[in-house]
This record gives structure tokens, sequence and C-alpha cells, in this order.
């Protein structure tokens, strides 16, 4: 997830042709819903599936390989967004909506719906703050939540490694104190994020970046919101577990 989010770093706006039409926000916007649209399609069918036991944890793994494939495919080629940002939320909805289902299997009924709730609660308070410069994009802002965001990447990235070779990491994952410590630092961190996004996005609009900035804009803030909400339901199916 980035400069945090490597999607958005400012070499890769100014690094684009500015010539013809530029990016604004409001088509931003519009872009972000589109691709919110085509991920709640998917993810609400997968969703169905899954309760349906039509579909299992399989079509997850594969559904968030091919999401990473256009994550970086998008990531290295900004002019495609247009292509593989609409295709990275579609199959990116596969991955959540199966996700989703496995957890209400798991947990019950009401754990989607809090996840979901507080992630858009999230999402617009962070806009109020930065819309309101409550909150500023400083660069020793930018700087921590960048170091933040990496510390969290190395730790996930360790205890994958770990799992590989079959150490245990139940800390992290038991629904104990430490792990809903860990998991809502993780939230505030994803957060944090999405301040940077709006930063971001609302500096390249102002620099007149070219218009296909805008699917680019709406993928990578897409990308912080999904991270945002697997944490969000990582951390109610901890109190739904302890009920």
């Amino acid at each position: 997830m980035r400069t945090n989010n490597p999607m958005l770093k400012n070499d890769v706006f100014r690094k684009a042709n500015a010539g013809g039409s530029v990016m604004t926000i409001g088509g931003t916007v519009g872009k972000t819903l589109i691709m919110l649209l085509l991920l709640l399609g998917t993810s609400v069918y997968s969703y169905m599936q899954v309760m349906q036991n039509k579909m299992n944890f399989g079509v997850a793994v594969g559904a968030v390989v091919v999401a990473f494939v256009f994550a970086l495919i998008t990531s290295f080629a900004p002019r495609a967004a247009f292509i593989t940002a609409p295709v990275y939320a579609a199959v990116e909805g596969v991955f959540l909506g199966t996700v989703s289902g496995l957890y209400t299997q798991q947990f019950g009924n009401y754990v989607i719906l809090q996840a979901v709730l507080l992630t858009i609660s999230i999402m617009l308070a962070m806009l109020i703050l930065y819309a309101t410069r409550i909150i500023k994009a400083t660069d020793t802002f930018r700087s921590v939540v960048m170091s933040a965001t990496l510390g969290v990447f190395f730790m996930y990235l360790i205890v994958m490694i770990l799992q590989l070779f079959h150490v245990p990491v139940p800390f992290l994952h038991d629904g104990g104190t430490i792990a809903i410590i860990v998991s809502a630092i993780v939230i505030v961190i994803a957060a944090l994020n999405l301040v940077l996004d709006f930063h971001f996005i609302e500096s390249s609009a102002q620099y007149g970046s070219p218009q296909y900035m805008e699917w680019y804009g709406a993928f990578a803030l897409m990308a912080t919101l999904v991270w945002l909400y697997l944490e969000i339901l990582r951390l109610v199916s901890y109190f739904a577990r302890n009920d």
C-alpha cells in the first residue's frame, strides 16, 4: 500500500505527459465510483456463491493473485490503468466476497455489516479531516505514515515466511489482547494512508496531470480501502470470536 502508496508517488505524476485533457478531482471521484460498483457487484456474487457452498477459499487465493498482478501492471504502466484498474476492482471483489462469506459462516451475519459500515465511516471521517485541514499531509506526516506502513508490510512478510515453514505466530491471529492491539494500530495506519491518497490526488489535479491518471488515482485509493476493510474485518471477527 504505498508513498506510502507506491502507486501515488509524486514521480509518477510528474513523469506523465500532461498534454491534452487533464486530471480533475471530480473525474477521479467518478472513476472511483465505477470501480466501487464493479467491486460491489463481484463481491455480492462471490459472497452468495460461498453462502450456497458453491465457492471455496481456493477461489479467493486465485483472485488475490490475479489482483496483485494487475496492481503491479497498473503501478508500472499507469497509462493502462483505464483497463487494468477496472479489472483489478472486479477481481478484488471476487476475493473480498469470498473472504466475507467465509467470515460470515464462521462468525455470524453481522461481522460483514459492521466491517462495511466502519470502513465507510472511517473513509468519510478522514476525508472531512483532510478537507478541513485538521489533518495536513506535511512532510513529517508523510514520512511517519510511510515508515509505519513499511513496518506493517515487513511484519506481514515475516509472518508469511514463518507460516511457510510452519512456525506459528499465535499472538497475531488468536483474537487475544495483543492481536486486537496490533490490528487496531494497523487500521489507524491504513486510515492515515487515506489522507496521503487524498493529498496526492488533489496535488496531481492541481499540477495538471493527464486525464488517464484519474484511473490511476482511483485505483490507488481503492487499494487503500480494500486494505482498510480487510483489517477492520479481522478486528471485528476478534470481538465476535470472544463473545
